[in-house]
Order: C-alpha cells, then sequence, then structure tokens
C-alpha cells in the first residue's frame, strides 16, 4: 500500500498543510475591524526535524500553526519567499511554536482575514517591528512555454473559493489545483516549494483548474521533503511544468521588496 503523508502546502483559503501559502501581497499593518483573533494559544515546541509543518482552519473557527518558526510565521503572514525575510536574533530561525488561535464571528475567515490576523498576533504577542526595502535576489519568472500554455478555465461555481494542496507520496508529489489564478500558483511556488522568489510573467488572468505531478529533489521546500529516487516514474518539476501545463520557468536576478527585522521579542505569556 501507498503511504500517503500528509498535505504539503497549505490549501488556498481553507485548509492544507506544511510550508503555508497566502496569497497578494499583505500591508504592514492590520487594516479594518474585527481583524484579531479573539484567543490565541502560543507554545515553544521541541525541533522535529520529521514533524509536520503546517497552517490550517479546522472548522469555521479554529486556526492551527503547527511547528513555525518565526521567520517562517513571517514570511507565511506577508506572502514572501523565507529568504526575502532576514534580520532579528537567530532563534526566530531556529525555534519552532505551535499556534492555536480562535476567529471571530461565525464565518469562516478569507485567507486574507487569516493571514491579518496573523499579522496582528505577531506585532501583538511578539511585538515585531520590521521595515521593506527593494533588494536583488535570484528569482524565477514563470512564463507561458513554447505553443502556448495547456490551462482548462475552471468548472468552480462563482464565488468557490481556490484550492491548491500538495500531497507528498513516496515517488512523487500531488498538486491538483481548483479555481486558482497564475498570481496564486506563483505564490505557492516562492512560498513552499521553489528555493526562490518567483514573478507571474505569464499574462494569464483567469482561473484555471489543474493536477501536476513531479518528483520532488533536494532543492524543493526548503529541503525537508525528500528527494525522490532515480527509479521515480513522474518528471523533475521543471520538466512537469512544462510538460503538464504549458508553462516554464526562467532563471533571473530581480529586485524584491524584501522584509527586514527590527525588533522581536519571545512571546508573551499565554
Amino acid at each position: 500500500m501507498v503511504k500517503q503523508i500528509a498535505a504539503v502546502v497549505l490549501a488556498i483559503g481553507s485548509c492544507g498543510a506544511h510550508a503555508s501559502l497566502w496569497v497578494g501581497q499583505a500591508p504592514n499593518v492590520v487594516q479594518g475591524p474585527g481583524l484579531a483573533f479573539d484567543v490565541a494559544t502560543i507554545k515553544p515546541v521541541e525541533t522535529d526535524a520529521k514533524a509536520s509543518r503546517f497552517i490550517i482552519m479546522q472548522g469555521t473557527n479554529r486556526f492551527v500553526a503547527k511547528h513555525y518558526t518565526l521567520k517562517l510565521l513571517i514570511a507565511a503572514a506577508y506572502d514572501l519567499n523565507p529568504k526575502t525575510v532576514s534580520g532579528g536574533p537567530a532563534w526566530i530561525e531556529t525555534d519552532p511554536y505551535d499556534i492555536t488561535a480562535l476567529t471571530p464571528g461565525a464565518v469562516r475567515p478569507a485567507r486574507e482575514e487569516q493571514m491579518a490576523m496573523l499579522r496582528g498576533l505577531l506585532a501583538d504577542r511578539f511585538k515585531l517591528t520590521f521595515h521593506r526595502e527593494a533588494r536583488e535576489y535570484s528569482i524565477y519568472e514563470l512564463e507561458e512555454a513554447k505553443g502556448g500554455s495547456k490551462l482548462k478555465p475552471t468548472a468552480a461555481a462563482p464565488g468557490d473559493p481556490p484550492a491548491l494542496i500538495s500531497t507528498v507520496y513516496p515517488d512523487h508529489l500531488l498538486l491538483p489545483a481548483r479555481n486558482a489564478t497564475m498570481a496564486e500558483f506563483t505564490s505557492l511556488l516562492q512560498r513552499a516549494v521553489l528555493d526562490r522568489p518567483a514573478v507571474d510573467k505569464t499574462g494569464l488572468t483567469g482561473h484555471y483548474d489543474f493536477d501536476l505531478s513531479w518528483a520532488a529533489d533536494e532543492t524543493q521546500f526548503g529541503g525537508e521533503i525528500r528527494a525522490a529516487s532515480a527509479e521515480a516514474q513522474a518528471p523533475p518539476f521543471f520538466t512537469a511544468i512544462e510538460q503538464q501545463l504549458g508553462l516554464k520557468l526562467e532563471a533571473t536576478h530581480g529586485p524584491v521588496d524584501a522584509l527586514i527585522v527590527d525588533g522581536v521579542e519571545r512571546p508573551s505569556a499565554n
């Protein structure tokens, strides 16, 4: 029997697991009324290389972040590749935390509302302060491949939330995407899959359904996913994205709006 491991990347807007993804450039401050958790528990945990790491909404009001360092929480909250977060004491990269929080209201909050609450939590409980500046990084640009994209328009109903959830199997990863834009897919790539920031240069503006399957290597998911064996039937990621989606990733350099931590404290007591 094939052993199925936890979902690897966060489902946009609802559930998922492992290195989280949230779409859209987050502001530096929480804006709007009610964008705060009703209550939140932050618990330091032992570092465990085998521990699952995920952000998920459980039901309508329970927000859970599991085994996240502060640096990865910042990257999740502000939709950044972790390499573009710098500064602060060494522990923000090494010490993991579990967070359990309750969101207000009778409706599950949308992804940006959840991340706004997380940004508020970081400011309130970790006393996070920072500034932004443009810095040059190695990046990937997502483009249409020669011959054009193979993406199919979504079959989702209007108003359905997008979802991209990747599941790890011993010999391949499977990413079924539903009602997803290229901006959302690119954000997933830079937040969870690739080892550098990514920029959407496809010019595609629709919502799409697609299934992407590939064999992981050591450069993906921060090295936390075991590389597939040489006998794996699925193709490498760069091959898969071109063959299955009609897209390609071009390595280049470019400016990225980086986040530099100016001040932070270990979280206040619950």
